[in-house]
This record gives structure tokens, sequence and C-alpha cells, in this order.
């Protein structure tokens, strides 16, 4: 028996809820971008060690939103604040705690669920500037713990880990122990190439492109994935490959080489790009997108 649990990640966009998600696993499995809406699906982290199974719950920022899928992201969010056994509360304190942070601390409040806060990018803050934003965070909530991190770097990492296993009760564990994530491999090549054309193409393309992994072959040494990538406008389609297709190129080349790292093998990838200006003719590429539940 472990102590074993539920853990869920919440916060603004870009607050660095998927880099502390990879830190503590040590891998790359959430995609990170400097642009809102990055993380559109639930994804779960599964940490193992002798004494605990933490699944971490990477959600969506929550922000305003100003789109069907911005509703969704907000929605899917929400959800995984409940039948938790902890929420991080991640907020950038180098940035200070604005409105989006106390609007979303009350929703947490509603939940009988212990509240982390994580006071992230200390990295970048002054000591006494830190002491100043954890006194001040004290006088707007009782949270269990207020935790200074670094997920960049790191810092104050093991003392979370201490913290959570503490709030978690001794069970059986839900996954074994060599499973990493509740998501399947092809939904991971395809979230590489997305990160990739986020980065990328910056804020000419929306964060509502999606990547469909469209053939996947795994042979010893070797590995053939075929990516589609899903525009619903042909000037983005311009965008994304390039002048001689340059642009498509690299996305190609930078998501390869963080696919063999993933994978530990040679990979063969092929990508291109179509524009669907009407979702709902291709079901796939709807759910895909997130503006549509699969069991619904």
């Amino acid at each position: 028996m472990k102590r074993c649990g539920f853990v869920s990640l919440v916060g603004r966009p870009n607050v660095g809820k998927s880099t502390l998600l990879n830190n503590l696993l040590g891998i790359k499995l959430a995609i990170t971008s400097d642009k809102a809406g990055t993380t559109r699906n639930i994804i779960e982290g599964i940490y193992n060690d002798q004494e605990s199974q933490i699944i971490f719950v990477d959600t969506p920022g929550i922000h305003k939103p100003t789109h069907k899928l911005g509703n969704l992201l907000n929605k899917k969010a929400y959800q995984n604040t409940t039948g938790v056994d902890v929420i991080l509360f991640l907020v950038d304190a180098h940035s200070g705690m604005g409105r989006g942070d106390l609007f979303i601390l009350e929703k947490i409040k509603k939940e009988q669920t212990p509240v982390f806060l994580l006071l992230n990018k200390i990295d970048k803050m002054k000591k006494e500037d830190l002491l100043k934003t954890i006194m001040e965070a004290k006088d707007l909530y009782d949270f269990k713990e207020i935790i200074p991190i670094s997920a960049a770097t790191g810092e104050n990492k093991e003392t979370l880990l201490k913290c959570i296993k503490n709030y978690l009760e001794e069970q059986e564990t839900p996954y074994n122990e060599e499973d990493l994530t509740n998501v399947s491999i092809r939904f991971i090549m395809g979230e590489i190439v997305r990160e990739k054309v986020l980065r990328l193409t910056k804020e000419e393309i929306p964060h509502a492109v999606t990547c469909y992994v469209e053939n996947y072959e795994e042979e010893e040494n070797l590995v053939r994935i075929q990516v589609l990538i899903v525009v619903d406008r042909d000037n983005l389609k311009k965008i994304l490959i390039g002048k001689r297709g340059s642009m498509l190129k690299e996305i190609g080349t930078q998501s390869r080489s963080d696919m063999e790292a993933f994978l530990g093998k040679k990979v063969y990838l092929s990508t291109y790009v179509k524009t669907l200006k009407n979702w709902r003719d291709e079901e796939k590429y709807f759910v895909e997108l997130g503006l549509r539940e699969e069991d619904e």
C-alpha cells in the first residue's frame, strides 16, 4: 500500500502549470508555450516513488473566455478541482496576484479540498519581495500550505512533494508503477507538433490549431509518424507552410528531435497542413479540437 491521490494544478494561463508537471515527473509530458490556451486537454502525469503514487492533473489555464473554445477550457479546469485530494493553485509571484488570480481563488474556495498556494518564478525575485508576497497571500485565504517554487529550475520541488504526501491516504494505486500518463503516445506526438507550431509562429496562428496523428507505425529501431495540422483559414495554412516550405520543415525538424528524445528511437516524421472551414464536416478533428466532448 502506498500513499496515493489526485492532485489538480490550477491557475491562469502561462503561470507554469505544465512546466511544473514536467519537472515533477522528470519527463516532458505536457507542451509549453507563452500562448494562452496551450494546454487544451486534461493530462494526468503519474509520479511514483517507493512510498507514494501521485496523479497530477494538468488543467487548461482559467481565463476570461472570448469564444466557445475558451468557455470549454474553463469548464474543463473547474471540473478537475472537484473530487481531487489536493489543489495546487499556481500564481506568478514575480508579476504579483492580479484580478484573474483572485477570480480563480473565489472559485476554489467553494471546494472542500486542501489548497496549496504555489508562488512560482521565485528565481526571478528578490527575497524581500517574496516575503512581502507571502505575507499578503496569508490574508487572502487559509491555504493549507504556501510554498515558493520555481517550476523552471525545480527549486523546492522536494518540499512540495513531501507536503503533498502528508495529505494523501494509504490505498491501492490506480496505475501501475511503469505508467506515465493517461493519454496515448499518439496524442503526445500530436501535442509535440502543436507546441512547435505555437512557438514558431508566435501570434500569427491562433491556439485553436489542431495536430492530429494520422498514422503511427513502430518498428524495432524506428517510428514512422504522419501528422496533420488542421487550421480553419487558408491564410493560416500559407503561414504554416512558409516560403518554399521553410516553416513546415522547421516545425518538423524540431518536433522530430523531441519525439526521438521521448521515444528513444529514430523517428521518420511527415507533416502536412489542411484547411477545414467547417469543423463539423470532420467529426474526429472537431473532437480533437476540444470543441466537443468524445463522450457526449
